[in-house]
């Protein structure tokens, strides 16, 4: 069998943010603001290096991007007045809270907190239960990535076996309710799961969202299946230097795979591109 074509999330990325730089023109030009508010506590590094690169595309498509830093000491009540005063500025037209939170402030509420139509991660229970009704404009940003990758490649979804292996509920439930709302037939997994082997080499469709290493090996693969790796995993090399990886071994499964993405540059793209989707649909 050929080599799998790679589902090139940069490259798909590009296309959507060309897109959308011109829907945020339009908008612009019958007055309706775009505008993205960010709340970042605390002083993590992953969470202030995604900051930095959100800001970055924001620019690229000509969306306003405003980052609301409070200190690792900020209380519950702190951040609740910072989104209860972006939920009520009608110049904010999207909101988003960086991950993780201190421990004194309770996440799930926060989240809840902000504004339906706001929510441009998708994280409110509100949007997340929406998804099974149907509507697509404000899905979590990872599980739509993964859904626009595995469309791209044209493969009919309809009556396809998909497995999503993990069931978190920003990623591998809302993928799995997308994939059937697809007409596949979806078999969710997670660590109590038996026989997984069994289930995921009999997968048209495989989603890996696990956050393991090399879970994924060639031999779990079936023939010909469209293969999308979610996970990042931080692994020290051979050489003692630290590098990305997925939860897929690239380099096997690449050998029996019809499709597969890439870690990096599969996923992350992409979850950037639907954040940015999402943010203009806000505004629209």
């Amino acid at each position: 069998m050929a080599e799998a074509r790679i589902i090139d999330g940069r490259a798909l990325a590009k296309s959507v943010k060309d897109s959308l730089a011109q829907r945020v023109i339009k908008l612009q030009a019958e007055a309706i603001p775009v505008r993205l508010d960010a709340v970042l506590v605390g002083g993590d590094q992953g969470a202030h290096l995604y900051a930095k690169n959100q800001a970055k595309a924001c620019s690229e498509v000509g969306i306003e991007y405003k980052l609301h830093e409070l200190p690792e000491t900020a209380t519950h009540k702190d951040v609740t007045a910072i989104i209860s005063g972006l939920n009520a500025n009608s110049a904010v037209t999207a909101i988003m809270v960086h991950m993780p939170l201190p421990k004194a402030v309770d996440a799930d509420a926060i989240q809840t907190m902000i504004a339906v139509d706001k929510d441009v991660e998708g994280v409110n229970p509100a949007n997340i239960g929406n998804i099974v009704f149907g509507r697509r404009s404000l899905v979590p940003c990872t599980a739509l990535a993964v859904m626009e990758m595995i469309e791209s490649t044209g493969v009919d979804i309809r009556g396809k076996q998909a497995v999503c292996v993990g069931a978190s509920t920003i990623v591998g439930k809302p993928v799995a309710v997308l994939l059937m709302q697809a007409e596949a037939t979806v078999i969710s997994t997670n660590e109590y799961t038996s026989h997984q082997e069994t289930l995921t080499r009999n997968a048209d469709i495989l989603v890996t969202a696990a956050g393991v290493p090399n879970l994924v090996t060639a031999d779990l693969v079936k023939e010909g299946a469209v293969v999308i790796d979610v996970g990042i995993n931080r692994v020290v090399g051979e050489d003692g230097r630290k590098r990305t990886v997925g939860d897929v071994d690239f380099d096997g499964v690449s050998s029996v795979a019809g499709y597969i993405s890439p870690v990096p540059g599969g996923v992350g793209p992409m979850t950037v591109a639907m954040l940015l989707r999402n943010t203009v649909q806000a505004a629209n």
